[in-house]
């Protein structure tokens, strides 16, 4: 049997259900760099990010028995990323993490770096002023603009019609564009607006 950091996402997936160990702490380690930035991303408080990506884990290690295989393993998981986003954002309350009783897997969720939007003030003013977005918008913007999903990607993540993402978008960058046009007036480069599309830096 090959091992596991040698094994397809899928096959991971399929491992785990059927009792490996070890298979659910390389897909972990595998994803959460991009986990942890579309949690950040999306809400914005770190603190409440760690604890949605935490939730997001422990419901994915739950739920690997019933993946259908009919989207990538990646979009299976930022798709329950953005739903444990979306649920902390709903209760509108900080809570304590729950201990899940597997710290050697789920010590490996923890962020090993700085979110790459702490690296100038630029990115500090876009994550700024994507918390005064409604949340759809806001997970849209993420995930395409931020993230590099395509239209059709993002669709399957948020589990809605490429339309919608399309709108939600357009929406959003509608919005944003007011609060960085002092970036974009100040600077030759691209912001909210500069990209084809209306996209925002990636």
């Amino acid at each position: 049997m090959r091992r596991v950091d040698e094994v397809p996402d899928k096959e991971l997936l399929a491992r785990h259900a059927q009792g490996d160990p070890h298979a659910f702490a390389e897909l972990v380690h595998r994803h959460r760099d991009r986990m942890w930035a579309v949690a950040l991303r999306t809400i914005g408080d770190p603190e409440e990010a760690a604890d949605a990506l935490q939730d997001a884990c422990l419901s994915a290690f739950r739920a690997a028995a019933r993946f259908r295989g009919d989207a990538a393993v990646t979009t299976w998981l930022h798709r329950i990323v953005v739903n444990a986003c979306l649920d902390r954002i709903r209760r509108k309350s900080v809570r304590p993490a729950t201990p899940m009783g597997d710290d050697a897997t789920f010590d490996a969720v923890a962020p090993k770096m700085p979110d790459p939007t702490d690296a100038h003030g630029v990115s500090l003013d876009v994550s700024t002023a994507l918390q005064q977005l409604p949340y759809e918008q806001r997970a849209a913007l993420v995930l395409v603009d931020m993230m590099g999903y395509s239209v059709d990607d993002a669709a399957q993540v948020m589990e809605v019609p490429p339309g919608t993402i399309k709108s939600r978008c357009a929406r959003g960058r509608a919005r944003l564009a007011p609060l960085l046009v002092h970036h974009r007036n100040r600077r030759e480069h691209k912001n909210v607006g500069g990209v084809e599309g209306g996209g925002m830096p990636k």
